[in-house]
C-alpha cells in the first residue's frame, strides 16, 4: 500500500511538472491552496466577472478555495478533461488570472479555451503571452486538432485577443449564456482555431 501511494504521488508530481508553462514574463502552473488570496484580490471585481459564465460576484475566499479544490480534482481524472493553469507573474509568481482548456474530447480532438485576468493587468500584453502558451500546449503536448472559445457580446477586447493568436470568428448564438455574476443573458460569439492553421502561422 505504501509503495502504491508513493508511486501515485510520484506520477502526480511528474504530471504537475509537465503542466508548468513559461513565457517571457509569466509562469502558468497548477493552482495551490496558498493562491486563494491572490485569486480573490483579482477575481472579486465585477469588471472581470461580468464577462465570465460561472464566476460569482462578490467573489469570496470560500469561492476561491472551492475552485482551487476543483482544479486539483481535474488533474487526477484519467483521461484529463480539464486543464487549469494559474497565471503567475514573474518573479514572485503571484496569481493574476487563470486560463484553462475545458470539455476536452480526445476522440474528436477538441477542447474549449477559457480565461480571465485581473483588471489591473489588462492592456499590458499578458493575454497574448498566456494564450499562445496554452494553444501550443493544446496542439503540441496533448495533441488536439481544434480549439474553441466563446465570448459574450459586448466584450470585443477578448475577441481581438483570440483573433491576434489566430482564432477565427465563426458565428454568433443568440441569448446563449447567462452570466452568474450579473444574471444577464448574453449573445455569444463563437471562435475556432485549427491546429493546421496555427502551425502555418507559427512557421
Amino acid at each position: 500500500m505504501l509503495w502504491e501511494r508513493r508511486t501515485k504521488l510520484k506520477n502526480r508530481l511528474i504530471l504537475l511538472d509537465k503542466m508548468i508553462l513559461k513565457t517571457a514574463r509569466l509562469i502558468l502552473r497548477p493552482l495551490k491552496d496558498s493562491d486563494a488570496q491572490s485569486v480573490v484580490e483579482n477575481a472579486n471585481n465585477l469588471n472581470v466577472s461580468r464577462w465570465l459564465l460561472k464566476m460569482p460576484y462578490p467573489y469570496r475566499m470560500k469561492d476561491a478555495r472551492e475552485w482551487i479544490r476543483h482544479t486539483k480534482e481535474y488533474s487526477w481524472k484519467r483521461p484529463i478533461e480539464d486543464y487549469v493553469f494559474g497565471i503567475g507573474l514573474k518573479p514572485e509568481h503571484n496569481i493574476i488570472g487563470a486560463i484553462g482548456i475545458h470539455h476536452i474530447d480526445r476522440n474528436q480532438g477538441i477542447g474549449e479555451v477559457g480565461y480571465w485576468l485581473g483588471e489591473r493587468y489588462h492592456g499590458k500584453g499578458y493575454g497574448s503571452e498566456f494564450l499562445k502558451a496554452v494553444v501550443d500546449f493544446a496542439f503540441n503536448r496533448i495533441k488536439l486538432r481544434r480549439l474553441e472559445a466563446g465570448v459574450f457580446d459586448g466584450n470585443p477586447a477578448s475577441g481581438r485577443l483570440l483573433e491576434k493568436v489566430g482564432f477565427a470568428h465563426e458565428g454568433k448564438k443568440l441569448q446563449a449564456k447567462k452570466c452568474k455574476a450579473t444574471g444577464e443573458i448574453h449573445d455569444e460569439h463563437l471562435y475556432g482555431l485549427l491546429k493546421e492553421n496555427y502551425s502555418r502561422r507559427t512557421k
